[in-house]
């Protein structure tokens, strides 16, 4: 049995703790899923500012975006040698090419003649050439060819390789940063980077990968993922098997925070249902055109065999299915993992855009990034599909960039409806969210003690790099 470390505090929705609930586990579950963290910090109201202020987006721009680790592509969007990733970001752009010895560097996407980008789209390349009068580099950023050499003596004995960018390469992430002196991520992000190794990252690939233009700040649009009790009125289709107000929150260090949401529970906001509703509704939303991202599997049992004064009795043979369910899909023996870790949503955030989840079903995995007002952002999701036993890692599907003027929905082959539908509820939300913030008469917002903590957290990070603390 785990040693428990819970937290006894009022701000607790009445009921079964999260950590009741893995105490409740049918598996060992791993120290990390019982590890609460809190940080204590004021209720006061978050200013809007920051969400539709220009001046406030350049002090991210020259305060905090170059100075933090920030995932810019995952390895198997780049496998091969000569494979080549461009990544922009504000008004930066970055090359990350696969080297001949397997490893990944990073380079500023820029001609050092006339300043022209080297290249506009991701894709295989032998050399890197400039189209507008043709200086070209090695893969390696080293110098090649001066056309006209003639004309250009004085850049003799010159340093003319391509400016680095800092490349860190963990669990299939390529994280890249500015900062030349800030720690190595693992090191950067803290004790949470341990947290990814039971779970084989490196070895999963992209099965799903949408895009879509949000027109809300890249922040709001981020903090919309932040919390699970939006639920009770954003996802009411979720409240039979998702325990929404039971999510623990923790925060850890100043770059990292985490939501933990049960899955095969009733919602604390439904009562005098079933083991057997939960179970159903579970197989409602997890069939039909959603199989082929199926991040669960559906039980089913004799109704007269559950113990309905088990509050967790269809968790229990939810995660069960789910062992046999991955198993035959992929070819691993899941008997010994926890029900936590084979069902519930481990919402990671690593600031500032980057929440890759945690867990052996399909991993859903986000990043936000900011557009070039503070009215409108990108927000990218994907599945991290697990390497079916003895195959090779697939390469990473491409993105699918839905229309502006098109809802999730749109992509539902390659999302699945219900998952789509998700994010559409969503974002209906976030629009009014940027307009409403523009139109309000004070300024602030209040938020919720602990239920809105690690938006609260985000913040005060944010702070940190927008007042010179960090990095320190």
């Amino acid at each position: 049995m785990n040693e428990l470390t819970k937290i006894e505090r009022e701000d607790r929705c009445p009921g079964m703790t999260y950590t009741e609930m893995l105490e409740g586990d049918t598996r060992r579950v791993p120290d990390y899923l019982f590890e609460e963290s809190n940080i204590d910090m004021p209720d006061d109201p978050i200013a809007i500012e920051p969400y539709i202020s220009e001046d406030f987006a350049r002090l991210e721009r020259q305060r905090m975006w170059p100075n933090v680790w920030l995932f810019a592509a995952r390895e198997d969007e780049m496998p091969d040698p000569g494979d080549t990733v461009v990544f922009e970001i504000n008004e930066k752009s970055f090359l990350l090419v696969r080297q001949l010895d397997g490893s990944v560097r990073g380079f500023y996407n820029v001609c050092l003649h006339r300043g022209r980008k080297l290249m506009t789209k991701s894709g295989r390349a032998t050399q890197l050439r400039c189209a507008f009068h043709g200086f070209t580099w090695n893969n390696d950023g080293s110098l090649k060819e001066i056309p006209c050499a003639w004309d250009f003596k004085h850049l003799e004995g010159k340093e003319m390789g391509l400016p680095e960018v800092r490349v860190n390469v963990w669990q299939g992430f390529v994280m890249i940063t500015e900062n030349k002196t800030i720690p190595d991520f693992k090191e950067w992000l803290g004790p949470a980077a341990d947290h990814y190794d039971a779970y084989d990252f490196e070895n999963r690939y992209t099965g799903m990968w949408v895009a879509r233009k949000v027109p809300a700040n890249w922040k709001a649009t981020a903090e919309a993922f932040m919390e699970a009790w939006h639920s009770v009125t954003t996802h009411p289709q979720l409240l039979p098997f998702l325990g929404d107000a039971n999510t623990r929150y923790d925060l850890i260090g100043d770059n990292f925070n985490r939501a933990i949401t049960p899955s095969g529970v009733l919602s604390p906001h439904m009562a005098g249902k079933s083991q057997q509703y939960i179970l159903d509704k579970m197989g409602e939303f997890s069939g039909g055109s959603d199989a082929s991202t199926n991040r669960r599997f559906s039980a089913s049992t004799d109704a007269a065999s559950l113990d309905e004064n088990d509050p967790l009795q269809a968790r229990k043979l939810l995660a069960e299915a789910s062992r046999q369910g991955f198993q035959t899909q992929y070819g691993y023996d899941y008997s010994d993992k926890s029900d936590a870790e084979i069902l519930d949503n481990f919402t990671y955030n690593i600031f500032p855009n980057f929440s890759p989840w945690i867990g052996y079903l399909p991993t859903l995995v986000y990043r936000w990034l900011p557009g070039d007002t503070p009215d409108w952002c990108t927000m990218e999701i994907r599945l991290l599909f697990p390497t079916p036993k003895g195959q090779e890692r697939p390469r990473a599907v491409e993105k699918t960039v839905i229309p502006e003027d098109q809802p999730f929905a749109w992509a539902k082959d390659k999302m699945g409806e219900a998952l789509a539908g998700v994010f559409d509820q969503d974002l209906a939300n976030l629009p009014h969210v940027q307009t409403g913030m523009k139109a309000s008469a004070n300024g602030v917002m209040e938020l919720g003690h602990y239920q809105d903590s690690r938006v609260r957290h985000f913040q005060t990070t944010l702070m940190k790099y927008i007042n010179g603390e960090l990095p320190g």
